[in-house]
This record gives structure tokens, sequence and C-alpha cells, in this order.
């Protein structure tokens, strides 16, 4: 989870027994965008935001072909915090993270 995701939405993935991390518990809270990504690639999960620096950052590795786990993007005002647990646990539980490799995901579906 990037910083700015309320805690609210790691909580109630986590009580649907969702893996959650978030930058502030893997000590990654001040890393730059970039960095950011690049720390949940080396950890193999996605990266859930409401930032849009994420989408030029990945867009920037997709067109230079860098490898990177994936990307989870939902608009925080469009966003309520129950449709984005929902949509998070569908993607949690359906796919594999590898099936979001170099890709950018829109919630809500």
């Amino acid at each position: 989870m990037d910083v700015q995701i309320p805690s609210a939405i790691s909580i109630g993935l986590r009580i649907r027994d969702v893996q959650v991390i978030t930058a502030q518990e893997d000590g990654a809270a001040r890393l730059a965008d970039p960095d950011l990504l690049t720390r949940a690639t080396a950890l193999r999960m996605l990266l859930y935001t409401h930032d849009d620096d994420f989408l030029k950052e990945a867009h920037s590795r997709i067109a230079n072909n860098e490898p990177f786990c994936g990307v989870i993007f939902s608009q925080h005002l469009n966003s309520p915090t129950g449709r984005c647990i929902d949509d998070l646990e569908i993607i949690a539980k359906t796919l594999e993270t590898t099936d979001l490799i170099g890709r950018v995901e829109f919630i809500p579906f």
C-alpha cells in the first residue's frame, strides 16, 4: 500500500485474509515513488495507490521495458473504502501477482 492509502482499506483486507503490507510498516514511507515501486517489485507485491505519479512511473517503465510487479490505481475521490476493499479482494483472490507484471489496473472495475 502506498503511503496515502487509508488504514481502513488495509484493515478491511486483512480481515478478509488478504496479505497486505503498507509502506509505513515496511519502513519505506519516505521513499520516492520510483523507489517505492522498486521496493514493491523486490517484495513481489502489487502496489495500490491513489497517486497518479505512479501512472507516469509505470508508463515510463513499460516504455523502457523495465519490469515492475504491477500497479493498482484508483482515484481517491471516486473510490469509497468498501468498494476498494471489495475490488482489491477480488484481485488478490483471483489473480496471481505474476498476472499483473508490468501492468496498471484501474479500480473500481
